[in-house]
């Protein structure tokens, strides 16, 4: 791969500090990216004037639309065959985009690295994703320690657009992301239909960054949780067609507790019912679920239970989760 073949997309909404960093990090990688495009997505403060002083080039979008319409307004913009994806709020190692690139073999749509918490760089923030059966996600690997579990190279179904390395082309096959989430699981979305049609990716251990977490907002602030509640609603309408509903129930009403335990009540109440009030909006036309679906969400639950047990730390939600549905797959 060289320099020409990679365009970097970076969604921003405020936080120029965060912005600053990053750019600059991305100034000294070992690869350089044929382009920087920094889509402002209605900020308030000078992160577009910043970008342009810096070489990149800004789009300002005038109205803040959310994570998937900025996302989608840079693919459209892009004219490289290979898209990467990084949040404002990311650090990249100065080899990141070297060690991606390399990791996009010929069958790979699509490659992730392994990302470590900002605020405590022995633990792991996002490796990649996983879709189970009840509707909410799981970060595999978050909180767990640092180690060998997760510094295996393998193929891959769903990589957070937190820092990803996309083929321009999967974007052609598959379509943009789903603005109507705006913010927040639009990319388990994408993976789930990546995993639905075939397409994987692979994930690159080798390939470091570090995450801050919901720096703009705040992870338990009430317009995130609010967000991230209707849109688990929302991939239940899309595709959990003639699925179990206990897996769903447990999956959500577990998710609700550890809402109320941060103070989120309401935000959470909110979010449900804005997602049932749209529910049938957002359904997909009738038709016979895909035979792959409900293989594609076992494995993802026995994904998750795996991974629990590597961290070999007790999470709470996912050991109830397992206990009220019957353990993991068989």
């Amino acid at each position: 791969m060289s320099a020409g073949d990679v365009t970097v997309i970076v969604p921003v909404w405020n936080r120029r500090d965060l912005l600053e960093r990053l750019l600059r990090g991305l100034c000294s990688q070992t690869l350089a990216p044929s382009e920087v495009l920094v889509i402002d997505d209605g900020s308030e403060d000078d992160s577009a004037d910043l970008a342009v002083s810096m070489g990149a080039r800004a789009v300002r979008t005038g109205v803040h639309r959310g994570f998937a319409a900025a996302v989608n307004r840079g693919i459209r913009e892009s004219r490289t065959p290979l898209l990467a994806i990084v949040n404002n709020d990311v650090e990249l190692a100065p080899d990141w985009l070297e060690r991606i690139s390399a990791a996009l073999d010929p069958a790979a749509w699509f490659a992730t690295g392994r990302i470590l918490q900002a605020g405590d760089r022995t633990r792991i923030d996002a490796t990649f994703d996983a879709l189970g059966r009840g509707a909410a996600p799981c970060r595999i690997g978050y909180g767990c320690l640092d180690g060998p579990p997760f510094q295996r190279p393998r193929e891959i179904w769903c990589a957070p657009f937190t820092a990803a390395l996309f083929r321009a082309a999967l974007f052609d096959q598959l379509g943009l992301l789903d603005e109507r989430f705006e913010s927040y699981l639009e990319d388990v979305d994408f993976g789930l239909r990546c995993a639905l049609a075939g397409f994987s990716g692979r994930y690159a251990p080798d390939a470091l960054a570090w995450h801050a977490g919901s720096a703009t907002l705040g992870r338990w602030h009430p317009a995130t949780t609010r967000l991230i509640a209707r849109n688990q609603v929302w991939l239940v309408a899309k595709h959990y067609h003639a699925q179990p509903l206990w897996p769903i129930f447990v999956a959500q009403a577990l998710w609700g507790l550890v809402a109320i335990r941060h103070g989120r009540a309401g935000s959470w109440l909110r979010g449900k019912l804005d997602g049932l009030r749209q529910f049938r909006d957002i359904r997909a036309p009738a038709s016979a679920p895909s035979p792959r679906l409900a293989e594609i969400l076992r494995e993802a639950d026995l994904e998750i239970y795996r991974a629990q047990r590597a961290c070999g730390t007790r999470n709470l939600y996912w050991n109830l989760y397992f206990l009220f549905t019957g353990g993991p797959p068989k």
